[in-house]
């Protein structure tokens, strides 16, 4: 029996087909090899066609069918992960009616803003666990103001993923971990928030089913499943956004576990059993992917813009003959500390950590005798490690206080310089794991279908390849000229 999993990113679409029986990796594809498209109109804009998302997924799942490592027919159930907060808009013919307005668009921030003063700091943080600030319900507001035309036509709200699911099955769904990361979502009242929808004047009739995250969101039709070679009616059965999904992908399930990635975007996301939010909602919380009425599961994230995307600038600055792999291998080279050199990672829209600011990206302490492009490479990395650890801050000022951080061997955290830097910048130590947000998206469906009997049995043969411990070093100093620099930007 196999388990098909897709990741909906921002940069390509990744499937990865499982065997249950093993929960090993028999085969992923992702398309397309370069990096896809963020369409940016005007400055801070942020938006990618859902019909290309949608082409990109059959070609993964082709690509992966035509491997030829497994029969096609054996797939049993298929999971969802996706780039969070983006806004998805159909009519009642399942027509997409815009762009998606994505998660790193910043047009909204004053509308959120502006929310969160009307409805009441107090009331919005203890009911949303967060401020309206960026997030979805704030870009379905900017739409409704400035394009009515479209507004008017609105059928159903979507986030990324609800958009492939619907595309796989005819059907539209969210969750309460759905409606909470684009903060529509009650969590005192248990309930759409009734604040928001009123404040903004929404209409209750555009939001899709609500469903577990962990259920059968529609089974795949007839003709999708002829195309793509699949057997009908397979069950979609399991939709998470990327963060939390990277979790479940980590069995990182209980109350005061951590999990970290660092592609497009880096994130540090830790469970907690409390309604925990940040008073100026520079983290965010949202229900986790095992979130219950009778079971408070919520997630903490500190979202970084500019990481994986600071790291492809670079990349496009000084090695574009180079590979990462080279690019590292060069970073090496250098002393910690990259010789002065100092990079604030900010340039990729506004800054949740930052309270919603856009300061930019930033190299300070140029020396044109002795930079080389080696040491970009690792001031950048470095950079994007400091960043973590002021966030990580941010976190433990709410209560995480991690003792171990879980990640996937992939992305930045195959650079050994990234991950030796984010461990000793934050004093932490790492777990590395082979698995990504494709596999996680398989086995959640493994266990919405019912295949698993329990999260523990999708992860029992799920084990470290390597743990990394802070070394006693100075990069502390280092680190604290990197914050005296960010200071300096934020005052």
């Amino acid at each position: 029996m196999l388990l098909l999993g897709i990741d909906l990113g921002t940069s390509s679409v990744k499937v990865s087909v499982l065997d249950a029986v093993t929960q090993h990796t028999i085969t992923s594809a992702q398309f397309p090899e370069q990096e896809a498209e963020i369409i940016s109109l005007q400055p801070g804009w942020a938006e990618q066609s859902p019909e290309t998302w949608w082409a990109f997924t059959q070609q993964a799942i082709s690509a992966c069918n035509q491997s030829g490592k497994y029969n096609p027919q054996d797939i049993a159930a298929i999971g969802i992960a996706y780039q969070m907060h983006g806004l998805v808009l159909v009519d009642k013919n399942q027509n997409v009616l815009r762009n998606s307005i994505i998660w790193c668009d910043s047009r909204a921030v004053e509308i959120g803003n502006d929310a969160f003063e009307a409805i009441g700091e107090e009331k919005s943080l203890a009911h949303l666990l967060n401020s309206p600030g960026n997030f979805t319900a704030s870009k379905l507001a900017w739409v409704k103001a400035n394009e009515p035309e479209i507004y008017a036509q609105i059928d159903k709200v979507m986030l990324p993923g609800d958009f492939i699911a619907m595309k796989l099955t005819g059907e539209i769904t969210t969750s309460v971990s759905a409606l909470s990361e684009g903060v529509f979502y009650d969590f005192i009242n248990q309930k759409i928030s009734e604040d928001v929808i009123n404040y903004f004047g929404f209409d209750k009739a555009i939001f899709p089913e609500i469903k577990p995250v962990f259920a059968v969101h529609g089974e795949v039709k007839a003709e999708v499943a002829q195309n793509l070679g699949l057997k009908n009616s397979i069950p979609v059965s399991y939709k998470a956004g990327d963060q939390p999904n990277n979790a479940l992908s980590l069995n990182v399930l209980k109350p005061g576990e951590v999990a970290a990635t660092a592609g497009t975007s880096g994130v540090i996301y830790g469970v907690s059993d409390q309604f925990v939010y940040d008073q100026q909602s520079r983290v965010n919380t949202f229900a986790h992917v095992n979130y219950a009425e009778n079971a408070t599961r919520t997630g903490v994230l500190l979202c970084i813009n500019g990481t994986g995307s600071m790291n492809r600038w670079a990349k496009n600055l000084a090695g574009k003959n180079s590979t990462y792999q080279q690019m590292n291998e060069e970073a090496a080279k250098i002393k910690a500390g990259s010789e002065g050199l100092l990079v604030l990672p900010f340039g990729n829209g506004a800054e949740r950590m930052l309270n919603n600011r856009q300061i930019g990206a930033q190299i300070v302490g140029i020396d044109v005798n002795r930079h080389t492009p080696a040491h970009i490479f690792r001031a950048v990395q470095e950079g994007i490690a400091c960043a973590f650890r002021y966030g990580l801050d941010i976190m433990r000022e709410n209560g995480m206080h991690p003792t171990v951080i879980r990640a996937g061997k992939a992305n930045m955290f195959r650079s050994t310089v990234f991950t030796d830097t984010f461990v000793n910048a934050t004093g932490v130590p790492v777990e590395l794991y082979q698995n990504d947000g494709s596999a996680g998206a398989a086995l959640g469906a493994g266990i919405g279908a019912n295949i698993f009997t329990s999260p523990e049995e999708a992860f029992q043969n799920m084990q470290p390849v390597q743990k990394i411990e802070p070394e006693n070093n100075d990069f502390e100093a280092v680190y604290q000229q990197w914050k005296t620099l960010l200071d300096k930007q934020l005052t």
